[in-house]
C-alpha cells in the first residue's frame, strides 16, 4: 500500500479525534433489550430502535430457528435467479397488507430500498422534491437518479410549494415529494396532511421513509400516514427497527411501481435475497406488531414520563411526541462527556455530532422502548440529572 496514502488516512483520523468527533463502538454481550449486557455490567438501554421491545421476543426467535431448519442458513443467490422463497413472497404480501398497499418488495436494508427507488421509477424529465433533513439514504438515492432535484426547508410548506411551482414551471413530467415520516435525529413528524394537499394541488406523488414509525406509530402501528390521516403513495421502511430489529427493508406501493422495481432496482437485482431466518422472524414480528396495542401504550407512557423528567431536571429538549427524545448539548465533546458520565452510572446512550447532525447541534438522542420498565425510566432520569449537574450542563 502507498505509504503516503496511509499517512493521509491517519491524518484524517487524527483530525476527527482532535475535533472530538471520533465514533467508537461498544460491544454488547447479550440480546438487545431494555437492559443489555455490556461486558460484565447490565445497563439501561436508551439508544436502540427497539421501540416495541421485539428484538429478543421468543416467538420471533423460534420462527427464525424453524426457518433455518427448514430452508437452511442463506440463499446464496439473488431473487431473480434462484433466491426467491415462498417465505419472501409471504413477507412481501403481509407487509403490503399491513400498510394497505397493493404489494411490496424486499431489500437487504432500507438504505438499499431508498437507493433503488428513485432511479428505477423516474427519468430526466421528472422532478424530486426532497426535505432538507431527509435521511442519508434518501439523499444518496436521489443522487443516483437522473431526475431533476429540488430541496425544501425541512417541514417548510411555503418553501415546498415554491419548489413545486418551480418544478412545474421548468416542465417536469412527474413530480415526487419525498420525506422522512419521522425525522430520526429530531423526532419530528412530517406534516403529511399539508404535504398531501400540496401534492394534490400540483399533481405530485408522495414517498415517505417510515423507518422510525412503522409498527409503533399510528393506529395499529400503520405509521405516519395513518397517524396524520394522509394518503401516502409509496412507503419505504425496515424490519431492522420496530419490526424485530434484525435487518431488511421494503418498498410498498401501487402494483405497477412494485413490478417495475423488480425489473430495474439495482440493489434488489444484484444483492442476495434476505436470509430465511430474517424473513421468517420479520413475518412473525409483523404479526405481533399488529396486535401490540398494549406495547404501543407502554411505549408512549414511557415517552411522556421520560420527557417530563428530563425537562423538569433542566435539560434542553427538542419538542416532539415520538419516542425519539433528543437532549441538545451543542458541542460534540459535551455530548461525549455526558455519554461517558451516563455510562459510569449504568445508562447506555450515544452522542451524535457532525456529520450525523449539523455542526453546533450535537446531542444525545434517547429512544424509549416498551421493553423498559417504569423503574428503568426513573433510574435513567435520575442518572441524567446527576450527570448533568456534575458536568455543569444543568
Amino acid at each position: 500500500m502507498n505509504s503516503g496514502f496511509l499517512k493521509h488516512l491517519q491524518g484524517e483520523l487524527d483530525g476527527i479525534a482532535e475535533a472530538g468527533m471520533l465514533k467508537r463502538e461498544r460491544q454488547i454481550t447479550g440480546p438487545q433489550g431494555g437492559r443489555i449486557a455490556v461486558g460484565h455490567r447490565t445497563m439501561v438501554n436508551l439508544c436502540a430502535n427497539n421501540y416495541l421491545g421485539l428484538a429478543d421476543h421468543p416467538e420471533i426467535a423460534t420462527s427464525a430457528i424453524d426457518a433455518i431448519q427448514h430452508y437452511g442458513f442463506g440463499m446464496a443467490s439473488v431473487r431473480f435467479i434462484c433466491g426467491t422463497l415462498d417465505l419472501h413472497r409471504e413477507l412481501e404480501q403481509a407487509t403490503a397488507k399491513f400498510l394497505g398497499k397493493d404489494d411490496s418488495i424486499l431489500f437487504a436494508a432500507c438504505f438499499d430500498a431508498n437507493g433503488g427507488l428513485f432511479e428505477s421509477l423516474l427519468g430526466p424529465e421528472d422532478a424530486i422534491i426532497s426535505d432538507a433533513l431527509n435521511h442519508a439514504s434518501i439523499i444518496d438515492g436521489v443522487r443516483l437518479s437522473k431526475a431533476k432535484r429540488y430541496r425544501y426547508g425541512s417541514s417548510d410548506m411555503d418553501d415546498l410549494e415554491d419548489q413545486l411551482k418551480l418544478a412545474v414551471l421548468e416542465g417536469s413530467r412527474f413530480r415526487l415529494i419525498v420525506t422522512d415520516g419521522v425525522f430520526s435525529m429530531d423526532g419530528h413528524i412530517a406534516k403529511l396532511a399539508e404535504i398531501r394537499a400540496l401534492a394534490d394541488k400540483y399533481d405530485a406523488i408522495i414517498a415517505v421513509d417510515d423507518c422510525h414509525a412503522t409498527g409503533h406509530l399510528g393506529p395499529k402501528g400503520r405509521g405516519t400516514g395513518a397517524l396524520t390521516g394522509a394518503e401516502v403513495d409509496i412507503i419505504t421502511g425496515t424490519f431492522g427497527k420496530t419490526l424485530g430489529g434484525a435487518m431488511g427493508g421494503f418498498i410498498a406501493g401501487p402494483q405497477q411501481a412494485i413490478d417495475l422495481l423488480r425489473q430495474r432496482a439495482r440493489p434488489y437485482l444484484f444483492s442476495n435475497a434476505l436470509a430465511p431466518a430474517v424473513a421468517a422472524g420479520s413475518l412473525k414480528a409483523l404479526e405481533l406488531a399488529d396486535k401490540a396495542d398494549d406495547l404501543r401504550a407502554t411505549l408512549m407512557a414511557h415517552t411522556r414520563r421520560f420527557r417530563a423528567g428530563l425537562a423538569e431536571a433542566g435539560f434542553d429538549l427538542l419538542e416532539g411526541e415520538t419516542p425519539i427524545i433528543p437532549v441538545m448539548l451543542g458541542e460534540a465533546t459535551k455530548a461525549q462527556d455526558l455519554a461517558a458520565a451516563l455510562d459510569k452510572r449504568g445508562v447506555y446512550v450515544a452522542g451524535f455530532f457532525f456529520p450525523v447532525v449539523p455542526k453546533g447541534k450535537a446531542r444525545i438522542r434517547t429512544q424509549m422502548s416498551a421493553a423498559l420498565s417504569q423503574d428503568d425510566v426513573d433510574f435513567a432520569i435520575g442518572a441524567f440529572a446527576e450527570a448533568g449537574r456534575e458536568l455543569g450542563i444543568i
